[in-house]
Parts: structure tokens; C-alpha cells; sequence
């Protein structure tokens, strides 16, 4: 049985507890801010309203698997949607929605900077001066294991060892950072474009060519309704397509397949 949380913003309420009309849009953690605005505009053009859980991909696919009610899956990683497609859960093979980017964030106060190829990273490293760095859970949220990518193409992952602090997805290694719990985190740029923290700190957008790229697709999930539907078209579209540019997202037309 799924029990877990839907949520609009960072806090939620029990999929049980609502209203059995509104679809349950499960999406990765590094959409939180942009979508939440999407579904606001989404809900006032259409007059239909919608439920966002948010989780790390990895995990959000387990939960499809385990049965969760959801109607449409958006990933930041392509590889869970194709597992889906390969065990029938889905409607079709999706679409690719955005492509998604990293950045070096140092809260305020820390004693790093943050400079795009991290070079003070790592003489704060080699003088001892870090003493915490966050990411994603590698294992399956997809920004963790571009951070990890990236890490091990600057000759850095080996060299942190118990420094390394990994969140449950994005959003978890965000917090991690703002409540001063460590000096830096490698999260997505959407992230640090979120009110929640544009003024918390400082960010430097590491070049994409370090790490593969995070390649957001999403899927319908077999027995959408019509919801589910227009909201995946929706996601298409010229408002949503702005709205993910605005927090650092490239949209299908300007990202290679």
C-alpha cells in the first residue's frame, strides 16, 4: 500500500484526505518551484485543480511501481520513465519537457566561494577550510548523481569522504544549505532560482559539459483522466515552457535530444 504525502508547496496533506476529483501529479524535487506556478496558471485558465507530490525520481517510480495513485509522472531523469514504459505503467514513451542544469550554491556567511569551476572548492578542501558539502543522494535523485559526475570529472568525489552530506532528493540538500548545515551544495539551478532561496546565498552555474545532462521527461500513467490530460498538455505549452526558462530550465526547442 502507498502512503505518502501531496503537496503545492513544501507542506502537504494525505492523498487519502482529498478530494478524489483533483489528479495526482507526482514530479521530481527540482521542479517544486516552477511547477507550483505552472499548476497555479494551469488552474486558473482551466478551472481544474491539481495535486503535486514531489520526491526524488528513483523513488517516485518505486512508488508507481508499488501501486501509488498518481496520473502523470514527471522525471528528472529519462531512465525511470523508460523502466515504467518497458513494465507497462504508462500510456506512451512521454516527452521530453526540459533539461535541467547544476550550480555551486555557498549560503551567506560561509567561508567559500562560489565560482563556476571550482576552484576554491577545492583549495577549501585541500586547507581543510570546507567542512560540509551537500548533494542528492546519487542513488536516486538524478541531480545527486550529476553532482557525483561532475565531482569525479574535477578529481574531487574521492577526495571528500566524510565531508559529503547527501539528501533524500534536491530540495532536502537546498535545506541542508540554507539552515547553515554545511558551507556549499551542488543542486539544480531551478533551486536556487526559487524565492525560497534567491537571497539565501550565492550561486555559480558549473559548465554542463562536466556531467551528463538531466534530461526531464514525463509521462502519462495508465488510467489518466482528463485532468491529467490537459495538464500534460499544458506542460507543453508556451506558459509552462516560459515559466521553466525563468528557473534555469532549457525547453525541448533549445535543447538537443
Amino acid at each position: 500500500m502507498f502512503c505518502g504525502m501531496v503537496t503545492g508547496g513544501l507542506t502537504g496533506v494525505t492523498v487519502s484526505a482529498m478530494a478524489a476529483d483533483s489528479p495526482v501529479i507526482a514530479a521530481a524535487s527540482s521542479l517544486n518551484p516552477a511547477l507550483n506556478e505552472i499548476r497555479r496558471s494551469f488552474e486558473v485558465e482551466t478551472g481544474h485543480s491539481l495535486r503535486l507530490s514531489y520526491g526524488s525520481s528513483g523513488n517516485i517510480a518505486r512508488q508507481i511501481i508499488r501501486g501509488a495513485p498518481f496520473e502523470l509522472f514527471l522525471s528528472a531523469d529519462e531512465r525511470y520513465v523508460q523502466t515504467l514504459v518497458e513494465r507497462a505503467f504508462t500510456t506512451d514513451d512521454g516527452d521530453l519537457y526540459a533539461v535541467g542544469g547544476l550550480v555551486l550554491f555557498v549560503p551567506q556567511g560561509a567561508p567559500i566561494r562560489a565560482d563556476k569551476r571550482l576552484q576554491n572548492l577545492e583549495r577549501a578542501l585541500t586547507d581543510g577550510t570546507l567542512r560540509r558539502l551537500a548533494i542528492a543522494n546519487p542513488e536516486h535523485a538524478p541531480y545527486g548523481r550529476a553532482a557525483r559526475q561532475l565531482l569525479q570529472t574535477r578529481g574531487l568525489w574521492d577526495r571528500l569522504g566524510g565531508k559529503l552530506v547527501m539528501g533524500e532528493n534536491i530540495a532536502q540538500a537546498a535545506q541542508f544549505a540554507v539552515t547553515g548545515s554545511v558551507d556549499a551544495a551542488i543542486l539544480s539551478q531551478s533551486m536556487v532560482l526559487s524565492p525560497a532561496l534567491a537571497h539565501r546565498g550565492r550561486f555559480a552555474v558549473v559548465p554542463q559539459a562536466w556531467h551528463d545532462p538531466v534530461r526531464h521527461r514525463m509521462v502519462l500513467l495508465k488510467g489518466a483522466g482528463q485532468t491529467a490530460v490537459a495538464f500534460y498538455s499544458f506542460l507543453r505549452g508556451p506558459v509552462a515552457r516560459e515559466i521553466l526558462q525563468r528557473y534555469g530550465f532549457s525547453t525541448p526547442v533549445e535543447a538537443a535530444p
